[in-house]
């Protein structure tokens, strides 16, 4: 008899390679119980698939992160954590400042960011490409789009790093990570009231002026609702893109053929991207709630039932992809679950993929070649976080 299957986010052993487990999850339990820690978790792409369009019955409200959850919803403006339809208005609403023209408009931008990091390595014999690089890039990026000034932007990367502390045990949320997301949320609040006293060209200033009508007439987000969405975004978008360039420096390391490629054609860059967010999803696991009974594979998850979506294991799913191991920046797909679907799609996927796209088109163009240095490399590990915090390059 095989061994019996054992899966949980917060398994430090596991998260530096969970395929093995997740393929065995997917083949033999894929509606998994972990009675311990009180979850159900699916890992096939079609179920994932399936569980992100169905929003009202894979609730949010109650925390979308294990340790976090909930047995009543729980009541704040943060939007990951509202279902619709208070979440569509608030979705439309924060949509309107976070536009195509003023994402686009950032490349010029990323591109003088890149520059400022990447070519004062040039010449040297390697640099830790996460610390240096990767983890500043959105948060420079998303500080700017946002309107945090210039001179609060490292201190806010900073606290945003902390907001992803994890003390060891079962990741009960700590005092490290919970006095980062307080000052975080103070900060921001300060600066929304200064851009309705002195508006500027920011989103923040246009999350306070956007309006809305709905049945109840026409109104504005308050000060909470402002505060809360560009707190997501900063944390988000910070965390998210830096462990997909992480991922990108460590896995082209292994495909020296595929990244050569990559730096003698840029327009392969797009599909490259999104095959490493499938092969390496940055937020490999997603928490929801349970709103009434479910039957699945066999298996009944009453209501209330906490249930984890692995979209990592999804993304390896041999159902959904041809040989899912295998690494091929020539792949075709046509989607991935890796930034969600549905109704909470992450309204920053755009931003993510430019940044991933220009960031590691910059990099090829300073160094084509380089090899990592495992031994001096860190993984990162949270619950729902996977990637490097430390990637060290070696060059030359």
């Amino acid at each position: 008899m095989s061994e019996e299957i054992s899966w949980s986010p917060y398994d430090k052993v596991l998260h530096l390679a969970p395929y093995d487990v997740w393929r065995r999850l997917r083949d033999e339990a894929p509606v998994y119980r972990n009675d311990d820690l009180d979850f159900f978790a699916l890992s096939r792409h079609a179920d994932v698939e399936a569980a992100s369009r169905e929003p009202l019955l894979y609730s949010s409200a109650y925390g979308t992160v294990l340790e976090i959850m909930s047995s009543e919803p729980l009541g704040t403006g943060h939007m990951i954590f509202i279902d619709p339809p208070k979440h569509t208005e608030l979705r439309t609403l924060v949509s309107r400042a976070f536009t195509p023209r003023r994402i686009s408009a950032l490349e010029t931008s990323i591109r003088q960011l890149c520059a400022e990091m990447l070519d004062p390595q040039i010449g040297g014999d390697g640099f830790d490409y996460v610390q240096d690089f990767a983890a500043q890039l959105p948060s420079k990026v998303i500080s700017e789009l946002i309107g945090v000034d210039p001179a609060d932007r490292e201190d806010i990367r900073k606290l945003i790093d902390q907001t992803f502390h994890q003390e060891e045990g079962q990741g009960m949320v700590n005092d490290v990570s919970f006095a980062a997301q307080i000052k975080i949320h103070e900060y921001l609040t300060n600066m929304l009231d200064e851009r309705r006293k002195n508006p500027r060209d920011d989103m923040m200033t246009s999350l306070v002026q956007a309006e809305i009508v709905n049945e109840n007439g026409t109104r504005r987000l308050t000060n909470q609702e402002c505060a809360d969405f560009t707190n997501l975004l900063v944390s988000a978008g910070t965390e998210t893109v830096a462990r997909l360039l992480g991922w990108a420096g460590s896995v082209l390391a292994d495909h020296p053929d595929q990244r050569a490629e990559l730096a003698a054609d840029s327009s392969l860059l797009g599909g490259a991207i999104e095959e490493l967010l499938r092969y390496e999803s940055p937020s490999p696991v997603q928490a929801r709630m349970l709103t009434e009974d479910v039957e699945l594979h066999g298996v009944q998850m009453p209501a209330k039932s906490r249930v984890l979506l692995i979209t990592g294991s999804a993304g390896r799913d041999e159902r959904k992809y041809p040989d899912a191991d295998k690494f091929d920046i020539h792949r075709r797909f046509d989607s991935h679950v890796s930034f969600g679907l549905g109704t909470h799609y992450c309204l920053g996927a755009s931003l993510a993929r430019l940044e991933g796209r220009i960031g590691l088109e910059e990099t090829l163009k300073r160094f084509p070649e380089w090899s990592v240095d495992r031994e001096r490399s860190v993984r990162s590990h949270t619950s729902t976080v996977r990637g490097y915090e430390q990637l060290h390059f070696v060059l030359g």
